[in-house]
Order: structure tokens, then C-alpha cells, then sequence
């Protein structure tokens, strides 16, 4: 139950970097959002990476955990990186 809820966890941290970035922004918004909210996201996002890494270290201990953090921000990331490829293809036609 701690990986799945670490690992979407970790989903919903990339995907608040991603859309804190400014070409996500525009592409999804259409404009870019106040550098307010950007850094907000920002703050959110690693805030989220790092609250998953706790949850593992403090359940799993430090060598299983950080393998276990390394395997969950990687299939996440690739996630959300894919998804931004899909829409962005879906939106191109």
C-alpha cells in the first residue's frame, strides 16, 4: 500500500513541475501563469518528491528505500513526460 501511494505521489509531483514550467504553461493554459503561482507549483512539487522520499526511508530504511524512491521517480516521471508527448501530439492533429 506505501509504493502506491508513493508512487502516485510521485506522479502528482512531476506533474506539478511540469506545469510549472513556462512552455507547459502556454500549451496548456495558453499563457503563462503568474511567477507567483509558478514558484508555488515549484515548492509544491519537490515539497511532494521529498515528503515520498521520507515515506520510504521512514517505512523501507535508507538502502531499500532510496532504491525504492529511485524506481518510483523514474517510472513516474516517465509517466508524466509521455502524457505531455500524447497530448501534445493529440493537439497537433
Amino acid at each position: 500500500m506505501i509504493n502506491m501511494s508513493v508512487w502516485l505521489l510521485c506522479v502528482a509531483s512531476f506533474a506539478v513541475l511540469a506545469l510549472s514550467m513556462p512552455r507547459q504553461q502556454d500549451d496548456l493554459f495558453g499563457a503563462p501563469l503568474a511567477s507567483r503561482a509558478t514558484r508555488a507549483m515549484r515548492f509544491a512539487g519537490w515539497g511532494g518528491l521529498v515528503a515520498a522520499l521520507w515515506l520510504l526511508v521512514a517505512s523501507q530504511g535508507w538502502g531499500l528505500g532510496l532504491v525504492s524512491y529511485s524506481g518510483h521517480t523514474s517510472v513516474a516521471a516517465g509517466l508524466v513526460y509521455l502524457s505531455l508527448v500524447v497530448y501534445q501530439r493529440r493537439k497537433q492533429g
